[in-house]
This record gives structure tokens, sequence and C-alpha cells, in this order.
């Protein structure tokens, strides 16, 4: 990374040195926390430039009020050159207002660091590990995990930006039921390869034609050798097989948006290698499982074949869960939250951190297995944090009318149907123009409008023009003249300049989508910029007869196009140059 400091940094630093000023006074108490200082936009810009709640938050460790801590802070701070004005407002909140050549320099950082514009060492090199997607090996990919496959590679993008080790893991869900439906699946179609007539596929197997090829291979690979034999015989083999023809499947589907994860943890070599004996030892020997009986379920009558067993259970209800959970099944089988908090616990001693992106589908098994993994990890000496984010489900639309199943999977929309009709990039920003946890719909003749109403289209339009009128004009963009450029130019500065401060806030709260809405505001303030010319031709950034003030505002437009190149190189989206 270029060495130049970007002015959200530059300002940081100084509150900081500023603080630091005031425990050498003895105003501030030595080593004062300062966890909670900010230093952001308001939320009016008519306050000022930046805005800080210093004072406020750290008013109660000097034992003062705010106020006259704030007092105090001010008066360094207008000994700072780049600080036309610094005032306080309500109970203790400083505004600060700055000079046109801090902005400037900016747009000369901006410049200068180019491709790293935004990049942060806020991770200072942490491991991060990042599980998404994990969809069951049963099939090609569908509309169903799109949203949570873009959201889990988008805050990947994010986290690396903000200077951490990111680890993109997929868990293959290889050991349950499933797969053997699967292997019965494809052994159906492997009879059918063979020439037999198989008629209408029995309800509980998978119907998808997906499956022909499959079986095809199966039967090329075999012959008939397995063609009147009893399962015993090919059910393991088969599984094998179609689990790891599925998960091809999977990966060009994925690739298709543009995903590539660094690791495939299978559920089966978890199992097989007895993961979850040794995290069910430990989490006995620690006092979080013991063996008991499961209330009988609550609210209504208990099925008449409902009889109490014991089995080992999770203390749960010791980290606020309503009962405890067990981590195997009356017949000896491991439950998914067995597997799955010995499959957590094995991940947890590789990363500094874990994050989950889940379906809205799984909320109420998050908290149990956020419980086990901190018994696991404390337990263990390592405090290691987990999050999980819950993605809700897409509603795909036509015109409004909700879009007919693929003939290719028998029961959804592929992935692969919907990123071949609208392209890769109008999917993956699409899924990030809401927060994960809110209701979306998918409109394919929406996504695809040139209106302003598209977020994509909006976007990408802001790009495009910029980059038109660099073609345009026979002027080289240039630094020589900034002084040229008025307030509006310098407005716009002020927006793209809050990039860094939203990746780094974007990251902390684990929030790609965060990136997404501050490029559709940075978009939405250049179209502004520019629809500004069609009114006073003064405005114009091509201005005829005056090649000093084009080029100021070449080379503003220049690093505004930047920075989208860089917001949308998080989201894994590209910056189109022509429309």
């Amino acid at each position: 990374m270029a060495d130049m400091q970007t002015l959200h940094a530059a300002f940081v630093a100084r509150i900081d040195a500023v603080l630091n000023a005031l425990e050498m006074e003895g105003v501030l108490p030595a080593n004062t926390s300062r966890a909670n200082v900010t230093v952001e936009p308001p939320r009016d810009p008519a306050y000022g430039d930046l805005a800080t709640n210093a004072a406020m938050v750290l008013a109660k460790q000097a034992k003062t009020n705010p106020r006259a801590l704030a007092e105090k802070i001010v008066e360094h701070l207008q000994r700072e050159p780049d600080i036309t004005e610094a005032t306080i407002a309500g109970p203790g909140f400083i505004n600060l207002r700055l000079s046109p050549e801090a902005w400037r320099r900016e747009l000369l950082a901006i410049s200068k660091l180019g491709e790293d514009y935004g990049r942060s060492d806020m991770g200072k090199g942490a491991t991060v590990n990042v599980e998404y997607v994990s969809a069951n090996p049963t099939g090609p990919m569908h509309m169903g995990h799109c949203r949570g496959a873009v959201v889990g590679d988008a805050l990947s993008g994010l986290l690396e930006w903000a200077g951490y080790r990111v680890t993109r893991e997929y868990y293959v869900n290889d050991a349950g039921g499933q797969v053997d439906v699967l292997a019965r699946s494809a052994h159906l179609r492997y009879r059918e390869a063979l020439g037999e007539d198989i008629g209408e596929i029995p309800e509980g197997l998978y119907p998808g034609d997906y499956l022909k090829p499959v079986g095809e291979r199966l039967a090329q690979e075999f012959g008939t050798a397995y063609q009147d034999a009893p399962e015993s015989e090919w059910l393991e083999l088969f599984r094998q097989r179609s689990v790891a023809a599925m998960m091809e499947m999977i990966r060009e589907d994925l690739a298709l948006l543009g995903i590539h994860h660094d690791l495939f943890s299978s559920e089966a070599e978890l199992q097989a290698a007895k993961k979850p004996e040794a995290a069910e030892a430990w989490l006995r020997e620690h006092g979080f499982v013991y063996d008991g009986v499961l209330e009988a379920p609550k609210g209504k009558a208990p099925p008449e074949d409902w009889e109490p067993v014991e089995l080992p259970l999770f203390r749960s209800t010791e980290f606020g869960d309503d009962q405890d959970r067990p981590i195997k099944k009356s017949n000896g089988a491991w439950t998914y939250f067995g597997a799955d908090l010995a499959y957590h616990f094995q991940k947890a001693e590789k990363a500094d951190a874990l994050i989950d992106i889940w379906g809205a589908d799984h909320a109420g098994t998050v908290k149990r297995i956020k419980a086990a993994v901190a018994a696991l990890t404390k337990g263990a000496g390592r405090d290691v944090p987990f999050d999980v984010k819950l993605v809700q489900m897409v509603k795909l639309l036509r015109d409004g009318e909700p879009v007919k199943m693929s003939k290719r999977s028998g029961t959804f929309v592929t992935l692969a149907d919907v990123v071949n009709e609208v392209g890769k990039d109008v999917v993956r920003f699409t899924m990030l123009t809401r927060k994960p946890d809110a209701q979306m719909e998918f409109d394919f003749a929406k996504v695809v409008e040139a209106s302003k109403d598209n977020p994509v289209f909006y976007l990408q339009y802001a790009h495009a023009r910029i980059h038109s009128t660099l073609r345009k004009t026979g002027v080289e963009p240039s630094d020589t003249h900034l002084d040229r450029l008025g307030e509006e130019e310098l407005a716009l500065v002020r927006e793209a300049s809050q990039f860094p401060r939203v990746v780094e806030s974007a990251a902390k709260a684990r929030e790609p989508h965060r990136i997404a809405f501050f490029l559709g505001d940075l978009a939405a303030a250049f179209h502004s910029f520019w629809n500004g010319g069609n009114d006073d031709p003064s405005k114009r950034i091509i201005q005829e007869g005056d090649p000093e003030l084009t080029a100021a505002r070449l080379f503003l437009a220049t690093q505004i196009g930047q920075v989208i190149r860089n917001g949308l190189a998080i989201l894994g989206v590209e910056a189109v140059e022509e429309m």
C-alpha cells in the first residue's frame, strides 16, 4: 500500500493526539479507554464535515461533564491548520469544519493510493473463517442459495480489505440420510442409462434431469454390474460417486457467480475422524454434557408413539436456551447439532474468529450452537468470537409475477439459469441492495432496467459516464489546478472520502451491504453534480476555452471512478466502462 494517510485516518490520529495531550495535562487519567470514541460525519452536513463523540464517552473517566471536556478538546483542535471551525453541539458533541485544502489533499490521496484507497490494517492479519453456502450436495445450486453465497463472498472480500486473513469454507453435508436418497436416485438414473424404462420417479427420490449425466457416467464405469444388485452392494459406492458429481456441479455453478472457496470440509470425514466423540468427551469432562431425558413437546399432547428416552444433552439452558439439546439420537447417530458443534470446534482450532452465513430458517439453532462453541473454545483456553448472519430468501418475479420452476431441477429455479440470463454482476450487486435479514424481491425485468430506480444500472452508469467523458475530451486530467475546484466539486470529495471509514465500520459490523449503500449514495451525488451542468453550462466538467478547470474537474471525476471501482472490487462486481 502506498505510504499516504487518508483524511479519515489522519483525523482519527489527530483526535487521538489531542487525547494524549490531555492525558499529559492531567485532564484525562492515564491510559483512558478510547474504545468507543468515533470520528465520522455528522448526520446533518449543516453542522460540519466531521464530528467526534470523544467528550461524551470520556467525561465519566475524566470525572467532569461532557461540555467541559469538549471545551478542552476544542481548544487543542482549533490550533490545527486544516480545521476552520470547531464547535460544541448539544451535551458535548464536537463538530469540525475543514479547509478546502484538506479536501484537495484527499483527492491526491485517492489518486496516489489508487486500487489501495480504502484498504485498512484494522484486522492486523487476524484469521477469520467465513463459512457460507454449504448447501446439501444433492443437486445444482438454486436461487435459495444465491443470497447467502453472495453475502458470504462479499463479506470475505470486505474483511480482506480491512486487513484480515480470510478462509472461505464450504461444509459438505455428506453424512446424512439425504445423500443416501441421492445415491438411490442416481442408481435409478444408472438403470435408465442402461436402457431400463424407469417410468415416473418414485416419491422421495430426486426427480431433476441433472442426475441423468451422473447415471450415464455410472453406466459407463460399471456397466451392468450393479443393475440388479442389492442395495447393500452399491449404496456406499454410488453415494461417493454422486456426491463427487454434485460437488463438481456446485463448484461450476458458484464459479458463474465468481465464487471460489478455499476449503471444502466433509461431514463424513469429520465423523470418520471421531471428532464428534472427542467434542462430547471434552464437554462431559467439563460438565456441559450429561445423560438426561428430554421433556415432552410443549403446548400439545405428545404423540402416541412418544416415550421418554435418555440421551446425551448439552446444557444449552446455561446459555439462555429454553431447554437442553440432544447431541445424539436414540439410535446413536449424531444429531445435526451434535455434528455441527464438533465441526465448529474443529474450525476454531485454526481461526481467530468464526462467521457463518445461514438461511433465516435456521434462526432457532443460532443460540445453542453459539453456546456450544463458547463452551468449547473458552473452556479450551481460547476465546474465539463466533457470529452467525441470517439471510432471508429471495422471491423471484418476472414482471411482477412469480417465476416458474426450472425444468432441469424439477423443483426450483437454478442459479445458473438466473446468472446466464441477467449476468453475474447484476445478481451479485442486487443481492447486496438490502440488509440480508430483510425480505427481497428479484424481478428479472427490473434488475436489468435502464433507470435510476435500478441501483445496479445507476451505479454502473455513473462509472461509464466518467469513462465516456474521459474518452471524449482531448484534455488530460491534472492535479495542477485543484484550487479551481469550488464548493460543489469538494462536496463530491467529501462523499468519496467516507469510503475508508465505511470499509472499517462495515467490517466491524460484518455487513458488506454497507458498501453497496455507500456506492449508491456516491453514484447519486455524482449524477446530481453531472446534471447540474444541464441547467448551467458553467458547471459542466468539460469547459471549452478553460483547459485548467477542465483538467481539474476531470481529475476529480477520475478519482470518483476509482472509489467506485474499489467499492465494487470488494463486492466482487466489475465496473463497466461502456453501457
